[in-house]
């Protein structure tokens, strides 16, 4: 095996894992707010802004694999 497959090969397994925890907190995160919307909604603005806060924190998760991905990928 070349190193560039193992370099390829590397970058696709760390960009599989890394977004798998990412994307299921973000449907955690939207459902548990629906719901919560759902339950209380006088509560919707309180609870909309924390459920944005708490994806883009999920959010920066993924992006931190992309950017060893990419130092991977580019080393």
């Amino acid at each position: 095996m070349s190193v560039e497959f193992v370099k390829s090969l590397s970058v696709a397994f760390a960009i599989a894992v890394g977004v798998v925890g990412p994307a299921m907190a973000i449907g955690k995160i939207g459902s548990s707010a629906m719901e919560s919307i759902g339950r209380n909604p006088e509560a919707e603005s309180a609870i909309r802004t924390s459920m944005i806060l708490s994806i883009a924190f999920a959010e920066a998760i993924a992006i931190y694999v992309l950017v060893i991905a990419l130092i991977l990928k580019f080393t």
